[in-house]
């Protein structure tokens, strides 16, 4: 990852240096404990946090959960270890050198990690580079080829095979989201009890079961060039599980803006994707099931639980904001998000499409 995307680290985010030091000298991935070092914050993103270190020479990156964030889902431990057995079967990860849930060196767990290079194409390195329409279908297909390749990791080989419960994973994931949704509550959605009723009532019967990254977007993978072509890392692996790969696809979609969509949602949720080239989600759901094999029934379910998801995510860090856990002015006004985004659940219900929604 680029140190272009990076910015000083602000007082409140500030790590205890010469704890970081010792566990580094310990793990040998510094060679004297005095050395000096230079921490950066990674800018972009709204989770957890990511530390450029620079020292002796060595750049590696530090992950850590945000600020004032439950524990349950911000697991240091099960991403380290999604990263440490996956690499052998899918190596368009990270390597990760070492972790650590001992509280007493930075106040709460975290792990290092390589730090990868490559393009991150989140929506101002899109707008600077100024891609052409026959770059983004490139792009959109070497990004969709990497989902599809992940969706078909054996995790039983990769050791992941107690990492999730597939089994009942759509009940349990509405029902979770829900309840999560309700401790985060701050203003009244009238759109939010209709969306969470429509989808405990629409649920799929049946579903395939995989390795799900769960946050597969432009911005969370890392592209070797700008040909395009090919995929070096796979970026944020904190919600991986096993479960529904189409509820992933869900996700995806929740994020995959077009110039077609209402204003408010392309300035709240800006993404490379409203670019000309890139598909529609219509078009991506039909590009996933070619490419995967897949047959997707209803897919309104999945992009209307992607956007339901994402809006409990939204609340919760407005939800951090408002108790103090942060100051980032980035997050003042996202309960605004997460009622656009509620809104736009419930007209894609109504219209049982999932594009030209108004």
């Amino acid at each position: 990852m680029s140190s272009d995307n990076t910015r000083k680290v602000s007082k409140e985010e500030a790590l205890h240096l010469d704890n970081l030091k010792r566990f580094l000298y310990e793990h040998h991935l510094i060679n004297d404990i005095k050395s000096g070092i230079e921490t950066r914050r990674f800018s972009g993103g709204f989770s957890n946090l990511t530390y450029l270190l620079l020292v002796e020479n060595k750049e590696y990156v530090l992950r850590r959960p945000p600020f004032g964030a439950v524990k349950r889902g911000h697991d240091m431990s099960r991403e380290y270890k999604v990263l440490s057995n996956l690499y052998a079967s899918f190596s368009k990860i990270p390597k990760v050198y070492a972790f650590t849930d001992d509280e007493s060196i930075l106040g709460t767990p975290f792990y290092i990690m390589e730090n990868a290079n490559g393009i991150i194409l989140d929506y101002s390195e899109a707008n600077k580079r100024v891609i052409n329409s026959s770059d983004f279908k490139i792009i959109s297909n070497t990004w969709l080829d990497t989902f599809v390749a992940l969706h078909q990791v054996d995790y039983k080989a990769a050791g992941l095979e107690d990492l999730g419960k597939p089994e009942g994973y759509a009940e349990r994931q509405i029902t979770n989201w829900a309840k999560q949704y309700e401790k985060a509550k701050t203003d009244a959605i009238p759109e939010s009890q209709l969306v969470i009723k429509w989808l405990q009532n629409n649920q799929p019967k049946t579903h395939d079961n995989c390795l799900i990254h769960n946050d597969f977007k432009y911005d969370n993978v890392m592209f070797k060039d700008d040909s395009w072509t090919k995929i070096n890392t796979v970026l944020d692996w904190e919600m991986c599980t096993l479960g529904d790969p189409l509820m992933d696809l869900g996700t995806s979609l929740s994020y995959w803006i077009t110039e077609d969509d209402m204003d408010a949602l392309k300035k709240g949720l800006p993404s490379p994707t409203v670019f000309k080239g890139n598909p529609n989600r219509t078009e991506i759901v039909e590009l996933y099931s070619k490419k995967s094999g897949r047959t997707i029934n209803n897919l309104v379910f999945y992009y209307v639980y992607g956007l339901f998801k994402l809006s409990v995510i939204v609340q919760q860090i407005y939800y951090r904001y408002r108790k103090g856990y942060t100051t980032d002015k980035r997050f003042e006004h996202l309960n605004k998000h997460t009622q656009l985004l509620f809104t736009i659940a419930w007209q894609a219900i109504q219209k049982n499409k999932i594009d030209k929604l108004f």
